[in-house]
């Protein structure tokens, strides 16, 4: 087995625990520095003193993202922004954006935390990386740019969009390994079948880390399957740094969460209590590292659990199950709570099905129904009685596993508004009062 740093990646759990209480400590030092934090702990009668195990941890109030709005741009810093050297910012469609600030030791450990999971599904400094996420504010470009760099590949800074140019850099360059959103992954496939291209003899893909939006196992597998590749889910946000805060090894049993970076909590979305491994509940991050923004018990809102017990792979650091959506992305629909992904799980089950799917939820004649529209994949023959007979065992699916029926719409392929960026799988059209 080998690590990019064995003796932090396999560190007994007993050390690993005492590492992150010395490492919290000084973040609770950078912490009091921060204008927010600093009341935040003198409001709450919390000093460094008080803090002599992990579980203390609970004794401090979480954070939120309305905090980081609340606090825009600079009230988060715990150094002056002389020392600071980058900042990301997420979109600011409802209200002001959410800051972070990165100093250039907390840009070279991030930078060292992406190189960490690439190494770990097998890219090494021989590997071609292409980079399809989008640079700028957004982290997953510049996060992997530079984990790229740091493990020594060489890096292809291709951006988001323009499929064709994606696919001749592919093939002019003998790109080996891509970070690409699952639904852009699909959608690449889509276009190298339209141009005539067997991405198994005619590219030298074999490795592709995708993230950044909600996806099933079924689809990882079956971007796997259409273009010859392993794929392996990653994990990361911009509050966080970005991309590389948890990663599949080759096990594929669950996402590595980088303990000596993080402290990760599971808690009960309502209550607010923590919920014990296996049980799913919301994700919350203390960051352990980082000296230009610490922050303390973040809360996601990513609906996630602990796996129990040991990875095969070696690495002592505790695994996450694949994200179920978010606490604050799910639809309650006739008093039943769902999540998006509950859906596509069932859709990727039918290869008669494409890539494309929209789901509608709207009031009609004082009733809240929900439309799923998917398009068919080229492997359907256009016959009504097949046609009749698939759309009935969808529905079928569809409601033993959400609790309630959908109105199903299979509609040809391209009939869909097609998207090359996160693709918008919900639209609620639903007036609340």
């Amino acid at each position: 087995m080998q690590y990019w740093q064995k003796e932090i990646e396999t560190m007994p759990h007993k050390e690993l625990v005492e590492f992150q209480l010395k490492r919290l400590k000084e973040t609770l030092h950078s912490a009091m520095n921060s204008p927010f934090y600093k009341k935040v702990l003198s409001d709450s009668n919390i000093s460094i003193e008080d803090i002599d195990s992990l579980d203390d941890l609970q004794k401090i109030p979480f954070t939120t993202k309305e905090d980081l709005r609340s606090n825009y741009p600079f009230n988060m810093a715990a150094i002056p922004l002389r020392q600071c050297t980058r900042l990301h910012s997420s979109s600011g469609t409802t209200g002001d954006p959410t800051v972070i600030l990165h100093s250039a030791k907390d840009l070279d450990q991030w930078a060292n935390q992406v190189a960490r999971c690439m190494y770990m599904v097998g890219i090494r400094d021989e590997d071609i990386f292409q980079n399809t996420s989008g640079y700028g504010m957004f982290t997953g470009g510049l996060g992997f740019q530079y984990g790229a760099e740091k493990l020594g590949a060489l890096t292809v800074p291709a951006a988001a969009g323009n499929s064709r140019r994606q696919l001749k850099f592919i093939k002019d360059f003998g790109t080996t390994c891509l970070h690409i959103i699952p639904s852009y992954a699909t959608r690449l496939a889509e276009v190298m079948s339209d141009e005539g291209i067997d991405p198994r003899k005619d590219t030298k893909l074999h490795t592709i880390c995708i993230g950044a939006e909600p996806h099933s196992e079924e689809q990882r597998k079956r971007i796997e399957e259409l273009l010859g590749v392993k794929a392996y889910n990653c994990f990361g946000m911009s509050e966080m740094n970005g991309p590389g805060v948890a990663f599949e090894c080759k096990e594929q049993n669950g996402l590595h969460i980088w303990e000596d970076y993080t402290i990760i909590e599971i808690i009960d979305p309502i209550t607010l209590k923590p919920v014990p491994d296996g049980e799913v509940g919301e994700l919350v991050l203390t960051t352990l590292n980082r000296e230009a923004m610490p922050l303390l018990r973040y809360r996601t809102r990513d609906l996630t659990s602990i796996i129990p017990g040991d990875c095969p792979c070696g690495r002592t650091h505790r695994r996450l199950a694949r994200f179920q959506g978010r606490s604050d992305d799910m639809i309650i629909l006739k008093g039943v709570n769902l999540f998006p992904i509950q859906i596509e799980t069932v859709l990727m089950q039918f290869k008669e099905l494409g890539n494309n799917y929209l789901i509608t939820i709207d009031t009609v004649k004082n009733s809240d129904e929900m439309l799923i529209e998917v398009e068919l994949s080229d492997l359907f023959t256009d016959d009504y009685g097949v046609l009749q007979t698939l759309s009935k065992t969808i529905t079928r699916q569809l409601k033993d596993e959400l609790l309630l029926t959908p109105r199903l719409k299979l509609v040809a392929k391209g009939s869909l508004p097609v998207q090359e960026g996160k693709a918008v799988r919900v639209k609620d059209l639903r007036k609340f009062n």
